[in-house]
């Protein structure tokens, strides 16, 4: 009975969450090992749906950078980076495509349809959704000192993101599930960061949160404690400091642009733990890094 009394207490804490967030937009970065394990995989496909179900109307960006790498390597191309990006040549880029574009996202959509949500796949390319420019890269010379241009391929960068196709599905009571593929000015398709695409599209939408999964607790401090919650400008002075670095530098950027844009709050969660979604939404402690403006 005492099991049975602590559900609907756990039922009664989520009731002002529901009450608050009924009708707004979620954008949720998937990516990480919540992208492999198999039990992490159906229960963030129930989050999701359940997400839907409750009136809350959740948008998907999601990775697949070591689908991408394993595929490169069965087709005899070994994968290179320069600073944290692919560098991606036509061949590539026709690979980045057919991963992202075609087997990780049917996979991620089928399982939300498995779970008894309806989600609907879609690339950047898609009723023009994402538009992207190439990403100019540059670094110093160790030689000259000189700043030179560093040339890593159809990498791009977002340059307005059209959310009209975004709209029209979750009118439909559809969970749209996005590719981070790029479209040029001349029609050129561009490999995008999913960060940045995430955070961007949170923007555009005015989304009530974007939520990055990743694969550590969230944003820790010097002495590697999570910290719980953050602003913008400690966050720039974490990232001044080297705290902040490295793979967690992009989701930052990411949750600069949201929050500039619009996007009310950004959580950065551990999506290693079990139901990370609604622990985050639904409880008071959450289970990650919330950051504000």
């Amino acid at each position: 009975m005492q099991k049975l009394i602590e559900k609907a207490k756990t039922l009664i804490e989520a009731m002002p969450y529901i009450q608050t967030f009924r009708g707004k937009t979620f954008v949720i970065k998937y990516g990480g090992n919540a992208m492999i394990d198999e039990t992490l995989k159906q229960g963030f496909a129930q989050d999701v749906v359940l997400l839907r179900y409750i009136g809350i109307n959740p948008v998907i960006v999601h990775g697949g950078g070591p689908q991408i790498g394993k595929t490169m390597e069965r087709m005899g191309k070994k994968p290179s980076f320069v600073s944290g990006q692919r560098v991606t040549d036509e061949e590539t880029m026709d690979i980045v495509e057919m991963v992202l574009g075609g087997k990780v996202n049917k996979e991620i959509v089928n399982l939300i349809n498995q779970a008894g949500g309806m989600a609907v796949g879609l690339t950047g390319k898609d009723g023009g959704l994402i538009q992207a420019k190439k990403l100019r890269m540059t670094k110093k010379s160790e030689e000259t000192g000189e700043t030179e241009i560093i040339d890593i391929g159809l990498v791009g960068e977002v340059t307005e993101v059209r959310p009209g196709a975004l709209v029209a599905l979750e009118q439909g009571g559809f969970i749209p599930v996005i590719a981070p593929v790029g479209v040029g000015a001349h029609g050129e398709t561009y490999n995008i960061n999913a960060d940045l695409v995430a955070g961007a599209v949170a923007g555009a939408l005015k989304a009530e949160k974007l939520i990055l999964l990743t694969d550590q607790a969230g944003i820790l401090d010097k002495d590697k404690n999570l910290i719980s919650t953050l602003n913008k400008k400690k966050v720039e002075d974490l990232v001044a400091k080297g705290v902040i670095a490295g793979g967690m530098l992009p989701k930052t950027k990411s949750c600069f642009e949201a929050l500039d844009a619009g996007c009310v709050k950004v959580h950065i969660i551990d999506g290693r733990v079990p139901h990370a979604l609604l622990l985050e939404i639904f409880t008071k402690e959450g289970v990650g890094t919330e950051i504000t403006l």
